[in-house]
């Protein structure tokens, strides 16, 4: 049978949010720092339900990323994946090639977008990203909006079975460390909750 080992990527694998990360790196600490005020004032609309969540994250992305060619943001992605490197938790990488001998198929489900993860996963033998997707217009800019649902909680389980729709066919391990990721681990067959914290 096929085993399928599907990682979360923020606070799974790395110590630190991807997001913010990588606008830090695109745009600059500057940037982000003039920026915190109008995040946190986004963040708590979130929290008393004013913004929904994709929403909130949509507002934010758009602030710093609308009218980016994807060219750019996408080699951006490439470079940020020495950063990502530097953000991982202990035994990460040892414990993804031990799952990549035995010849497991390797996914990351994750909230964060696509684009800044696939580079670095591609170098780590996980070939399957499974993220936010972001909006591409005609021309090739960045619109802000996201073309998928935010990949959290129940979404983490729908763009799987997607990908990997006869759930009977394959043993399915997860690895997590929140709430967004309880559906998934709830569908695995094997589930280790903050895994690499406890390394």
């Amino acid at each position: 049978m096929t085993t399928i080992v599907a990682f979360d990527f923020d606070g799974t694998l790395t110590r630190k949010d991807s997001f913010l990360r990588f606008i830090s790196f695109c745009k600059g600490k500057t940037k982000l720092y003039m920026s915190i005020p109008y995040i946190g004032i986004v963040w708590g609309l979130f929290k008393i339900n004013v913004l929904k969540r994709q929403h909130a994250k949509e507002i934010v992305f758009s602030h710093f990323f609308k009218g980016m060619p994807i060219q750019i943001f996408n080699d951006a992605g490439k470079a940020f994946s020495r950063e990502i490197d530097v953000m991982l938790r202990p035994n990460v990488k040892s414990k993804i090639s031990e799952y990549a001998k035995q010849g497991h198929k390797l996914v990351i489900i994750s909230a964060s977008v696509e684009n800044w993860i696939r580079p670095w996963a591609f170098k780590n033998n996980i070939e399957t990203v499974l993220g936010t997707q972001i909006e591409i217009d005609e021309a090739g800019l960045i619109t802000g909006k996201f073309k998928s649902p935010n990949c959290i909680g129940k979404e983490k389980v729908n763009r799987l079975l997607e990908v990997f729709p006869n759930r009977k066919a394959y043993k399915l391990i997860a690895f997590g460390d929140s709430w967004g990721d309880k559906e998934l681990m709830h569908l695995s067959d094997e589930s280790h909750f903050n895994y690499f914290k406890r390394q």
